[in-house]
């Protein structure tokens, strides 16, 4: 889903841009914009930039026209590969949720 930080921002060209970004977005990844003109940005640099650091895209405009677009760096391919490799296998699949992993007597409490 995208998140647009700035409603008032309804320039045709915007709303396109936006949408298409929207797209290039995985389904269930929540992508935050905010959308700023390159005097705003210019003034406020390193508020923008913390910003992206938290994760936002940030989306430059020019009288009106999105000129470009700043984001955070993407995750090394080998880095993921490397995440998943060591999360494969480690989530449990229980049959019955709502009954009891241990039986009681091999409880340390209950002893």
């Amino acid at each position: 889903a995208l998140i647009n930080r700035n409603p008032d921002s309804t320039s045709p060209l915007l709303r396109l841009y936006t949408r298409s970004v929207q797209m290039a977005a995985s389904p269930a990844e929540e992508m935050i914009v905010s959308v700023v003109n390159v005097t705003e940005l210019r003034q406020n640099l390193p508020a923008y930039l913390d910003q992206v650091r938290k994760g936002e895209h940030i989306l430059v405009t020019s009288r009106g026209e999105v000129i470009a677009e700043i984001s955070p760096p993407a995750v090394p391919a080998d880095e993921a590969a490397a995440a998943r490799a060591r999360l494969r296998g480690s989530v449990v699949r229980y049959d019955a949720p709502f009954e009891p992993v241990l039986d009681p007597a091999e409880w340390e409490a209950n002893r």
